[in-house]
C-alpha cells in the first residue's frame, strides 16, 4: 500500500484528537515484527487514530519503524515525538454481511449482551456483611442503638 497524505491542517486536528489518547500498541526490544505490524493494523481498522509507543533508544530504528508502518498499512503519519508515533487511517466503510457477521457474532456471546454475573456486593448482602465502609457504620449504629433500648427495658 502506499501512504496516505493529508493537507496540513486535517494532520493538526488530527494531532490535537490524539493529544489525551494513551497508547493502543506497544513495540517492545524486539522492534518490528509481523504481529505488531497486524496489531496496529487491527488498532487502525478499529478506531482509526493510533498512538504507538516505541521502546528502543535509536531514534533511526523509530524514523524506520514510523515510516515503514505508515507505508505498509497505508496510514497517515501524524505525529512523532520522541518515543511516541501517532498514525491516522480513516475507516473502512462496513457492508451489511459484516454488521450482520458481528450481530451474529454478539448474540452468541453472553459477554457482548451485557448480562452480568452477580455483584460481589449482592453477595455480601445475603450473606449479612457490610459491602462498604457506609453499611458497616450504618449497621454499628444500629447495633448500638438496639443496647441502649435494651438496657433502658432493663432498667424500667
Amino acid at each position: 500500500m502506499t501512504e496516505l497524505v493529508l493537507e496540513r491542517n486535517e494532520r493538526l486536528r488530527l494531532r490535537a484528537d490524539a493529544h489525551h489518547l494513551n497508547p493502543l500498541v506497544l513495540i517492545g526490544e524486539k522492534g518490528m515484527t509481523q504481529a505488531v505490524l497486524k496489531e496496529i493494523e487491527r488498532a487502525l481498522d478499529d478506531h482509526g487514530l493510533v498512538k504507538v509507543h516505541v521502546a528502543g533508544d535509536d531514534r533511526e530504528e523509530r524514523d524506520e519503524i514510523y515510516h515503514t508502518v505508515a507505508a505498509e498499512l497505508g496510514a497517515a503519519r501524524i505525529q512523532a515525538i520522541g518515543k511516541m508515533l501517532v498514525f491516522y487511517r480513516p475507516p473502512v466503510e462496513k457492508t451489511e454481511e459484516d454488521i450482520g457477521l458481528a450481530q451474529l457474532r454478539a448474540k452468541s456471546d453472553p459477554g457482548a449482551r451485557g448480562i452480568k454475573k452477580p455483584s460481589d456486593k449482592k453477595k455480601k448482602l445475603a450473606l449479612g456483611k457490610p459491602s462498604s465502609a457506609k453499611d458497616a457504620k450504618r449497621k454499628s449504629k444500629a447495633r448500638a442503638a438496639a443496647k441502649r433500648k435494651t438496657k433502658k427495658a432493663s432498667l424500667a
